[in-house]
């Protein structure tokens, strides 16, 4: 295992200088956030990306997101053009020597929340979601998430061209995808990693496909190859306490390329906010996940997911620096204590 930080380049207040002093910090995980899902990503950008994260000594091996455009989802006319896009952006990815490409297939949202800042007893703000909130919120878009990438079409009306599609057919649609990607994949040494929905349900009546254990497996069976797999998050399948989290990870050890964790607590039914990392903090068994991670010989990059925003920091929210530099250490600390002990 391996510590990694996600970092919006030009557009985070944190510096790759301050990321860098976290102790044992080896990658950065980035991406260019600004360009629509049907372009070819500028590799003279990509190259000065890469020397601004190689002058810190930290590695440019891990991309989040490549973003699937909605109409290859929806399985429209163009898809081919556009997964053709999506190949020129995995072989240059491979070329710079980018070896895993986190990414999702989820409708309009890449994570939906009702609150950015909710505040906890201690003083810190987390991210926090409530279903009953979101059923009376009149469009999806009054909430601003702050890791997002443009949509090309009509919001509204790629919502509605979602909701008459079913979860067979957006499942369809990822096979038809995932056929055409992997041999370039492979071709460019390059893993994709599918993150699961956030949250692992249904919002505002849209097909999910990426909920829980039997999706994921049905997923995974779409394709033998090694270059076809998961980011495991506990954060998302976790928001479902019905999803046996170190289950997931001993059936499909073998098939997760990139892992992000953190703490929730479940409020009620389909309403949790998200907590600091340790256990105890959460609902989360976080040394039983990193536990499980040793046990089926996991040996990838491992980043802290969300954090709270503490000591007065601004920025992002859930994308503070103090917080997840916290994550990061004691992650570090559980994984160092398991392989130590043995």
């Amino acid at each position: 295992m391996y510590l990694s930080f996600r970092w919006f380049a030009e557009a985070d207040p944190i510096s790759l200088a301050y990321i860098r002093q976290i102790p044992t910090m080896e990658a950065i995980v980035t991406a260019l956030y600004d360009v629509p899902a049907s372009v070819v990503w500028d590799e003279a950008r990509l190259r000065t990306l890469k020397q601004q994260i190689e002058a810190h000594d930290l590695r440019f091996d891990i991309v989040e997101s490549v973003p699937v455009h909605d109409h290859i989802k929806l399985g429209r006319d163009n898809r081919d053009h556009l997964i053709n896009i999506y190949c020129q952006n995995i072989a240059l990815l491979g070329r710079l020597g980018v070896k895993v490409i986190c990414y999702n297939f989820m409708p309009l949202f890449d994570w939906y929340r009702t609150d950015l800042e909710l505040p906890l007893t201690d003083g810190s703000t987390v991210l926090s979601y409530d279903h009953q909130q979101l059923e009376g919120i009149a469009s999806p878009w009054a909430v601003t998430l702050p890791a997002y990438f443009p949509l090309e079409d009509n919001p509204e009306t790629l919502k509605a061209a979602y909701l008459a599609l079913s979860e067979e057919e957006l499942r369809e649609n990822f096979r038809y995808f995932l056929e055409r990607v992997i041999p370039v994949a492979e071709a460019s040494h390059v893993v994709l990693a599918l993150h699961p929905d956030d949250p692992p349900w249904s919002i505002f009546g849209l097909p999910r496909i990426v909920k829980n254990e039997e999706d994921l497996a049905r997923i995974l069976a779409m394709h033998p190859s090694h270059h076809h797999g998961l980011t495991f998050c506990s954060g998302s399948l976790g928001a479902n306490p019905s999803n046996d989290l170190v289950q997931i990870i001993e059936r499909f050890g073998k098939r997760i390329h990139f892992v992000h964790l953190r703490n929730i607590h479940t409020v009620s039914e389909k309403s949790f906010h998200e907590t600091a990392h340790p256990n105890g903090a959460g609902d989360l068994d976080m040394v039983a996940l990193v536990r499980a991670l040793h046990r089926v010989g996991y040996q990838g990059a491992v980043r802290p997911d969300h954090g709270r925003m503490i000591w007065g920091e601004r920025g992002k929210p859930g994308y503070g620096l103090y917080d997840r530099a916290l994550g990061a250490v004691y992650l570090r600390g559980i994984w160092d204590a398991i392989t130590h002990h043995r």
